[in-house]
């Protein structure tokens, strides 16, 4: 082991032409030069894209519901359909980019794509703002509402949202992957530096949603939509020029064919030999011909217990022997170890990913319920107003000071407690430190609203701004939930794309967002059902039109009862979870 590691010093530090170890190559389809490519200079460059392709997204998607409401004149419930439909696409769109990406395209190709598709979409919607919806001119305010609009404007205007939805779904999973790429595993120091991405990451994403969420939602509060609309499509104009101004300097996987077929080879092959006795020892399974890993740049994942029926795949037949004397292999019949090992770690990883969706229930209260119940606070101090939705600005900055704390004060002091030179916290730990940071965020929203009825006007008609309780003692809860997300949603982005095959790398990011996705849809789902329980009997029901005949705080602290239930099951999943194996990479360079 001492030699190997000597060796492996020994290749890091050799010259300008070291090349890296993970199997990555340049734009050119050769072996990635180290000092040449990727890094910091093409982490940089994908970071600040990241940020301003959030600040276009969210130019968008923080008002659309107002837009619906005042300009194209739907009512609140259909307005809130459209855009949980609306929402619920984007993340949909991830999974085919996330396809694309690992099966074909590659993640450089398919990321350009979809961002060409982003500023389309954001122009179109400009331009049909501009020219047809916004009428008469400044109509979209608070009391200015707009004209009617005919069918076709408003069809290019669904045409337009759309495309921003699909261009921002295909581009998100692989733009993450991608940043990640730059860095080589196999490298200690990159190693680390890799790590470290995935917080600066997200951070570059919260600050791009700052600038939306504040002035751009503020233009657009007063009226100014077509501005508004302009200066995302700008943005993310500026995103995709300096995305392909780093081409050169990017390292890149190659995609490693359709994942479907490959999963269903293994099934039929496993379901084939069920009947086959297997040998006692996973060396007499198959094991591949190794230039169909080298060729891809994948690497080989040794064998794990487990899902014992699957081994059935690698089972090599008599009649497979005399295939293989011939030159020929049935991939339906025999799977290499590598190929059943990647259908084994997407089933590994499916309770863990179930286990994060309660989760991402308590997230999405920031856009919902946390600003009803802002509303109904006092919101004004003198004679300025505090819109309810800003106060998410504290989860943002809440998110900044944790990576930060994380980063530089908690991870290295848990490092000298380990006695080790790795990394603090694993992904699965911090994750569930994200849950319990998620119970207390709730117990504290719950809190503020009991106080908050206490301090209410029970008899109002409008209840804006009928409690005497401040709206900054919400602070609390958005900065709790802030703290969550970096131990949740880093730790998240993190796991799966360490414990995804080579071959799957953006399907893993995806698998975050369609968490994202089914909390909507969960939440939903369960204000509805609470809806429906609490108010029979004539009941006004816990979440009401009027807050203060309601028990919003019951939620919240329903919410934090099914978290804490879930922060169980959750520690179960990890304690049963087994990490994937990878095949050292320096065997197969000789070192």
């Amino acid at each position: 082991m001492a030699s190997l590691e000597v060796s492996r010093e020994v290749k890091f530090k050799e010259g300008e032409e070291a090349r890296t170890l993970d199997g990555t190559v340049d734009f050119c389809g050769n072996p990635a030069i180290r000092a040449r490519s990727g890094r910091w200079v093409a982490g940089i460059i994908i970071l600040v894209n990241q940020g301003l392709a959030t600040l276009a997204f969210f130019g968008v998607g923080v008002n659309l519901v107002l837009f619906l409401t005042r300009v194209l004149q739907q009512n609140n419930a259909d307005a809130a359909n459209n855009v949980s439909k609306w929402t619920g696409t984007v993340y949909i769109f991830s999974l085919v980019g996330a396809f694309l990406s690992d099966s074909y395209w590659g993640r450089y190709k398919t990321c350009a794509i979809f961002q060409v598709i982003f500023v389309i979409g954001l122009v179109s919607l400009s331009l049909s703002s501009y020219i047809f919806l916004v009428k008469p001119k400044d109509c979209g305010g608070i009391e200015s509402p707009c004209q009617s609009h005919s069918s076709l404007e408003i069809g290019l205007f669904y045409l337009s949202i759309y495309l921003v939805a699909l261009g921002n779904g295909g581009y998100q999973p692989n733009i993450a992957t991608l940043g990640a790429d730059q860095f080589d595993e196999e490298d200690p120091n990159e190693g680390h530096s890799k790590v470290a991405f995935f917080s600066y990451f997200y951070l570059a994403l919260n600050l791009g949603s700052l600038f939306s969420n504040t002035i751009l939602g503020y233009f657009e509060d007063e009226g100014m939509w077509a501005l508004g609309f302009w200066v995302s499509a700008g943005s993310a104009f500026l995103a995709l020029i300096l995305f392909l101004g780093g081409t050169t300097r990017y390292r890149h996987f190659k995609p490693s064919g359709n994942p479907l077929s490959r999963f269903c080879q293994v099934i039929v092959a496993a379901t084939r030999n069920w009947r086959m006795k297997m040998p006692s020892s996973a060396e007499d399974l198959y094991e591949g011909v190794e230039k169909d890993c080298s060729n891809n740049g994948v690497r080989r994942i040794l064998h794990t217990d487990g899902f014992k029926f699957l081994d059935r795949a690698a089972f090599i037949s008599p009649e497979d022997s005399n295939n293989q004397e011939q030159g020929c292999n049935n991939q339906w019949r025999l799977c290499p170890i590598t190929q059943v090992e990647e259908v084994k770690c997407i089933l590994r990883l499916i309770p863990i990913w179930l286990c994060t969706i309660i989760y991402s229930v308590v997230f999405t209260q920031m856009a919902s319920l946390f600003v009803e119940q802002g509303a109904a606070m006092k919101t004004t101090i003198s004679n300025f107003r505090i819109p309810p939705a800003s106060m998410s600005s504290f989860d943002i900055l809440s998110v900044a000071a944790f990576i930060f704390i994380y980063r530089r004060v908690l991870d290295p002091l848990v490092g000298r407690i380990k006695k080790t030179d790795s990394k603090g916290l694993t992904e699965l730990q911090r994750m569930g430190i994200g849950l319990i940071i998620a119970i207390v965020a709730m117990i504290a929203a719950g809190i503020v609203e009991c106080y908050r009825l206490k301090y209410a006007q029970k008899t109002c008609t409008h209840c804006e701004g009928s409690s005497s309780l401040s709206i900054f003692w919400q602070i609390p809860q958005y900065a709790l939930i802030g703290a969550s997300e970096v131990f949740m949603y880093v730790g998240q982005l993190e796991f799966f794309n360490a414990q995804t095959p080579d071959g799957l790398k953006s399907f893993g990011s995806a698998l975050c967002m369609t968490s994202i996705s089914l909390g909507n849809y969960v939440s939903s789902l369960l204000v509805t059902m609470v809806m429906k329980i609490s108010t029979e009997d004539h009941m006004p029901g816990w979440i009401p039109g009027n807050l203060n005949k309601g028990h919003l705080d019951r939620f919240y602290f329903l919410l934090a009862m099914l978290t804490a239930v879930d922060l169980v099951v959750y520690v179960a999943c990890a304690k049963w979870y087994k990490c994937i194996k990878m095949e050292d990479r320096e065997n197969e360079y000789g070192v």
